[in-house]
């Protein structure tokens, strides 16, 4: 073997299991931070006598600003070759978030403060490239099946504490909990190991953006994305707490109601790009994600109890981890590795739409005419991406 091929497959970190382990539990702190309110956030804000339109608007603001700021970030990222301070940005984005929800009085402070969770958010990209830097490019699939790891970790940590201290304690209890959740995230980042000169990638291209964005590929699955983020962010993340506790569930309950999404979630997200795609054809398995997620985003507004609703949130889990991944890998799969950070870059940015589009448009809908039509808004959604799904599955038979 030639030392031009061992030199490729060294990591560009030479990282030890004691570098790992503090990347993997600033990772977890950074996800619990973001999403240690999020359960609750609806059901905070309705306690606070808000309507469902300016639920919509906070809901929608977190979409928004990764619109804006996410490509960007990437590009400076990529100029400066560092990473590290834009996991401290995430940590103390995410922390401010937080501190923004305790202000008492107008609806602008949760809007402000979910506005910054969006600037956390957009400082993911640089959790990616650093991780990836730690294992030899033949291991990226092995980094990036860890790292998806952390995050559905992380989320599930933050979102099972969110129930527990909102009914224990307070709502502010959730929001201070997330506080200190980042300072921690901040303190510990700075043992996080990345070479003074940084980690260089094949940059994000405004060069390539214009090739990126002729890419029919791409398009078509920027815009599935788009339509499962709107149905995401209408139901999980945004109104099926305030449908739990219109049921009568408690800030706890609402726990088993995230547990019962987030599990079978995490499953499918596993199985589906190692097992369903590669025997039934990626997208076969991203229509039937579609058509299950239509079903039960629907069924939502229709459960009787607690028990039922539990039973739409795990199997819309399910079906929503058969296209999420499958769709993050195509995104990237018809370009060279020189071309595929702008091309996640543009990926990343226009699903971003979606977590805007979607908890936005509920809102205005929710208060014209009823909390459950949301739901139905989210059904849509995932009706329009299954017809696009079949109709380019034709025009796609490779995939």
């Amino acid at each position: 073997m030639s030392t031009a091929a061992v030199t490729s497959e060294k990591p560009l970190i030479a990282a030890n299991r004691t570098d790992h382990l503090i990347f993997i539990v600033v990772t977890l702190l950074y996800w619990s931070t973001l999403y240690v309110y999020v359960p609750i956030l609806s059901p905070f804000m309705t306690s606070r006598g808000y309507a469902d339109v300016l639920i919509g608007v906070v809901l929608g603001s977190y979409g928004f600003i990764q619109m804006l700021v996410r490509f960007p970030l990437g590009l400076y990222s990529d100029k400066l070759h560092k990473r590290k301070p834009f996991l401290m940005l995430g940590m103390i984005s995410g922390a401010l978030s937080c501190l923004l929800f305790t202000i008492p009085g107008s609806w602008l402070w949760p809007l402000a403060g979910r506005m910054m969770s969006g600037v956390c958010a957009s400082a993911w990209v640089a959790f990616t490239v650093l991780y990836a830097a730690y294992f030899a490019s033949s291991e990226a699939t092995k980094a990036m099946s860890n790292i998806s790891f952390m995050t559905v970790s992380g989320q599930l940590i933050g979102m099972t504490l969110s129930g527990w201290l909102a009914g224990e304690f307070s709502y502010n209890a959730a929001f201070t909990t997330g506080i200190f959740l980042g300072l921690a995230g901040l303190v510990l980042a700075f043992a996080v190991k990345e070479p003074r000169e940084g980690v260089s990638r094949p940059p994000i291209s405004m060069q390539h953006l214009r090739e990126v964005f002729k890419t029919r590929t791409l398009v078509q699955v920027s815009t599935l994305s788009i339509l499962a983020h709107c149905v995401l962010f209408i139901t999980m993340f945004g109104f099926t707490p305030l449908k739990a506790t219109s049921l009568g569930a408690s800030n706890t309950q609402l726990t088993l109601i995230v547990i019962a999404f987030m599990v079978p979630h995490a499953f499918t997200s596993l199985i589906s790009g190692r097992w369903l795609a590669p025997r039934f054809g990626s997208m076969n398995v991203i229509a039937v994600g579609y058509a299950l997620s239509a079903i039960f985003t629907v069924a939502i507004a229709y459960s009787p109890s607690l028990g039922w609703l539990a039973a739409t949130q795990a199997l819309n889990g399910l079906a929503q981890g058969m296209h999420l991944p499958l769709l993050l890998g195509l995104a990237i799969q018809p370009f060279a590795s020189s071309k595929r950070a702008t091309a996640m870059g543009f990926y990343q940015a226009i699903y971003s739409v979606g977590m805007f589009a979607g908890p936005f448009l509920a809102g205005f809908i929710n208060d014209a005419f009823g909390r459950d039509y949301g739901f139905w808004l989210g059904g849509c959604f995932a009706v329009i991406a299954l017809i696009l799904a079949l109709s380019w599955r034709r025009a796609n038979a490779h995939l």
